[in-house]
């Protein structure tokens, strides 16, 4: 089989060399493989797709190197989301022998690793084993003539593929029904952030960000052509060209530094002998080339281009570096002299009669807005978009980035703290998105985050949340600096939560299904008291709701086997994800982190099996242990397990979770989840006939 270009010159070829009869079958399997066999054995394949696969990985399909002949697959991404030509990011077999799989850029830098094979997973992607068990099944082959990695699935399970994203990631997609579209179920790696050269040149990577790359200060897209095809490698360019001159004396601008917020130093970063932060920063000054510097201890410059910058997402501020931009990027006056002086060093005078001004203009401008204002059911306010922005400085203190859109802090006239969403992708016409809205804003709890109001101008969708001071319990509990909240603090955690959920479940006119319940989801008060916060916010993105789920960093470790199997999705799969994360309450560490700090076990199959022993007290910190309730937390322990079986109907409900917890109703000792006796290596399931009562 031959591909020709418009003037019939060959650019492909199967370079099939074996002597074929005149009459060659072509056929596409059930599997996905287009064959290409003698019409006389369609049995015997003379070229299989299977072996040059593109950016699709599909079961029965083999990924790996065959040792006889020297020829190995490997998958490739896109250049773009429009152009299938090869693209930048590969996954392929270790040349070095080892049982895993490598991430490359440009057929040369190593990103990630899977981590070696243990049997039924990868050390580093423990999710592989989160599906009902027998509903995927994977095999790593070495002998004497290959090693590959090869996948299978059943009917029971909804379609199934892996696909090598344009953005360098691997992620595995079913499609579910429901929604009508394809619903990762894990990627690797699972930060965007991980992925080299991700965003290009002098552009930060914001995980969970719907558009995850963005150029920093002092530059612009390039190619935004590319940008819009997510492909944004192209990076971005200077607004304004530098001055390259080390100091003023010669009446000329001097280029300055802003401090850069990232997550890790950027690459390929050169020593210099300067002893102090100024003499770090001259340095860099000194040379034209430099666009940042670092100064801890030691300087460290970089020159030419900055690549993988990644924005810290969980509210510490990571490494501050210094970038270079041009003097006019500040903002900036002229003295007779020549020499720029900052906007904080004109004449107090005219300072304060600017501020005068302002006030008297923000005075008047606040009481014509709250005039345009008005109520709909529920007193919800309806706020302009030019308000919103005057409360929020122009959206200038951004909180975090939930699952649909990006969090601001704001102040009302009356010193009232608020938080503002602003949300990505809302798809509704105005009518039914005020319909929606009107309906959670009747939905009051004291472990519900309260809706105070909305904005809904053309494109422009805000939310006005009440503000909670201690932030989401991720940032409490997994952060750079987590609290230590004592066993009590996270029992009343655990059960503000059941009790919000149990509102919504069983409580509300009609059900709602949270469809996100995680860590970062729920908001803590000034006294810990937990709140729900996005509910019902699924509703408002309909079908598109499965393109938020791509986004949801961490979403997939809650995701219920529903989501995978593709059936209807009910109340029991907030239970399951509840339940996961009150395995994560009680033991303050990701469920993941487990197999990611030396454990061979995933965190809830050692709860599993310890209860089935009777002794859990050896799993969780001391430091939680001092003051905890030993009866409180095998009871927790055990809700946790009988929220995540495979089989929804033998989960509770958020109602019986709530008295449970409360010591109102006794639960038996729950059997181990199916899938998690895969990671257990248990040969028998034993929940089809069990209950919690």
């Amino acid at each position: 089989m031959v591909l020709l270009d418009r003037l019939e010159s060959p650019i492909w070829t199967t370079n099939i060399t074996r002597n074929i009869s005149n009459s060659t079958a072509g056929i596409i399997l059930d599997t996905g493989n287009f064959v290409l066999a003698p019409a006389s054995n369609t049995t015997y394949f003379l070229w299989q797709s299977f072996d040059e696969p593109t950016n699709v990985w599909l079961p029965e399909a083999k990924l790996g190197w065959n040792k006889i002949t020297g020829h190995g697959t490997r998958f490739v991404s896109w250049e773009s989301s429009v152009d299938p030509s090869p693209g930048y990011y590969t996954l392929e077999i270790d040349p070095e022998g080892s049982d895993q799989f490598i991430h490359r850029w440009n057929s040369s830098e190593i990103y990630w690793v899977t981590g070696k094979w243990t049997g039924n997973m990868f050390t580093g992607v423990p999710e592989m084993a989160s599906y009902p068990k027998g509903s995927i099944t994977y095999e790593f082959v070495v002998n004497d003539q290959e090693s590959y990695f090869i996948y299978h699935t059943n009917e029971t399970i909804a379609t199934t593929m892996f696909v090598m994203e344009v953005s360098g990631q691997l992620k595995c997609v079913v499609w579910l029904e429901s929604v009508q579209d394809w619903v990762p179920f894990l990627a690797t790696p699972k930060g965007q952030g991980s992925v080299y050269f991700v965003c290009g040149s002098f552009a930060i990577c914001t995980e969970n960000a719907f558009t995850f790359c963005s150029c920093i200060r002092g530059f612009n897209k390039q190619y935004e052509g590319n940008w819009l095809y997510g492909n944004p490698r192209g990076g971005c360019r200077r607004n304004a060209r530098l001055q390259c001159v080390a100091n003023s004396s010669r009446n000329a601008e001097v280029d300055d530094f802003y401090a850069l917020a990232v997550v890790k130093l950027p690459d390929k970063a050169w020593s210099s002998v300067a002893a102090t932060a100024d003499g770090c920063k001259q340095a860099c000054l000194s040379n034209c080339s430099c666009a940042a510097y670092f100064y801890r201890d030691s300087c460290s410059l970089w020159y030419g281009d900055l690549i993988n910058l990644v924005a810290p997402t969980d509210g510490s501020m990571g490494h501050i570096i210094y970038i270079r931009v041009a003097a006019s990027e500040f903002f900036s006056v002229s003295t007779k002299t020549g020499k720029a002086l900052p906007i904080w060093a004109l004449t107090s005078g005219t300072i304060l009669v600017a501020v005068l001004v302002i006030l008297g203009v923000l005075l008047i401008l606040t009481k014509w807005f709250y005039s345009k204002t008005n109520k709909i059911e529920g007193s919800l306010v309806v706020f302009r978009f030019r308000y919103l922005r005057s409360v929020t400085k122009n959206f200038s203190e951004r909180l975090g980035k939930g699952s649909f859109g990006s969090v601001y802090k704001g102040m009302l006239p009356d010193g009232t703290l608020v938080a503002l969403k602003k949300l990505d992708g809302v798809s509704q016409g105005e009518k039914q998105f005020r319909a929606e809205v009107s309906t959670i804003g009747t939905i009051q709890h004291v472990n519900l985050i309260r809706l105070l109001g909305f904005c809904s101008e053309q494109s422009m969708k805000v939310l006005v949340y009440e503000y909670m001071p201690k932030g989401s319990l991720d940032r409490n509990i997994f952060g750079s600096a987590p609290a230590k909240l004592s066993w009590n603090i996270r029992f009343q955690i655990a059960l503000g939560v059941a009790k919000g959920l149990s509102y919504l479940h069983e409580e509300c006119r009609s059900c709602i299904v949270h469809c996100d319940i995680k860590p970062e989801n729920v908001l803590l008060d000034d006294s810990f008291v937990p709140k729900i916060a996005d509910f019902g916010l699924a509703k408002l993105f309909g079908r598109d709701f499965s393109r938020v789920l791509t986004t949801m960093r961490g979403t997939i470790g809650y995701l219920a086997p529903e989501w995978i199997s593709g059936t209807a999705i009910t109340a029991k799969a907030d239970v399951f994800s509840y339940g996961m994360m009150l395995f994560e309450i009680i033991s303050g560490k990701r469920n993941s982190a487990w197999c990611q700090q030396g454990s061979e076990t995933f965190f809830p199959v050692l709860v599993a099996t310890r209860l089935q022993e009777g002794d859990i007290k050896d799993l969780f910190d001391s430091e939680i242990m001092r003051d905890a309730n030993l009866q409180e937390v095998e009871r927790a322990c055990k809700i946790a397990c009988w929220c995540i079986q495979d089989d929804e109907n033998t989960r509770p409900t958020m109602g019986e979770i709530f008295q449970i917890l409360e010591g109102l109703l006794d639960i038996n000792l729950p059997p181990v989840p199916c899938y998690l006796q895969v990671l257990a290596d248990r040969s028998k399931c034993s929940s089809d006939e069990a209950s919690y009562y």
